[in-house]
């Protein structure tokens, strides 16, 4: 891969339907990504799951925590080819409540140990860029170490954006939303450099069904 940034900007920007915005709990206000839209990305970029890349679980285990409360994790191994070649592997750590302290009692869940790998899976594609715009909301060009506002888009950069955004089938007000999920703001208070990169990214998605 000639350029070090290729895959990274190719998958760091999810679509709308990637993301749903958390609403309760210790992490409310920011937004939770589908691993589904992981699983897709990696395909799209690699190939089949089981040939262009993968992942082996290198160990399960539990910790408990406090009032009886008990955490599963997960750590796992990321595997994909470049140009034919399998990579080192990318690890992930990842965690769930196995059981958890409820109104009503302590609560098992017995899928915990797959949704931490789940998010072990999403540790490791976050090393690769997956997601990396939703992850870190504040990137800004690496020039930018001055404390002065950086200056926003122009307006034809970001009509440009609402058209495109148009013609793959979503409404305009769906679009604020999806900005402000992935860059932390919406387009009109982006930068011209943050602006343009969205407009890359959906260039790149299938029409909206």
């Amino acid at each position: 891969m000639s350029d070090n940034m290729t895959l990274y900007n190719a998958v760091r920007t999810p679509p709308p339907e990637a993301l749903k915005a958390i609403t309760g709990g210790r992490l409310k206000g920011m937004t939770d990504i589908n691993p589904m839209w992981r699983i897709k990305t990696m395909t799209e970029q690699f190939g089949p799951c089981g040939d262009g890349w993968w992942y082996t679980i290198d160990n399960l285990w539990t910790e408990a925590g406090a009032g009886g409360e008990i955490a599963a994790f997960a750590r796992i191994s990321l595997y994909y080819r470049i140009d034919g070649e399998v990579v080192q592997p990318v690890p992930g750590i990842g965690g769930s409540m196995l059981v958890s302290k409820e109104k009503s009692g302590l609560y098992t869940d017995d899928e915990a140990y797959k949704k931490a790998i789940t998010d072990a899976l999403s540790v490791s594609c976050k090393a690769l860029g997956v997601a990396a715009d939703v992850y870190w909301q504040s990137d800004r060009d690496k020039y930018n170490t001055r404390q002065e506002q950086p200056q926003t888009a122009s307006k034809a950069a970001v009509d440009k954006l609402y058209q495109l955004w148009r013609k793959k089938g979503y409404t305009d007000n769906q679009l604020p939303s999806w900005s402000s999920k992935n860059m932390g703001n919406t387009p009109d208070k982006l930068t011209e450099e943050q602006v343009n990169r969205l407009i890359k990214a959906v260039e790149g998605w299938p029409d909206a069904t």
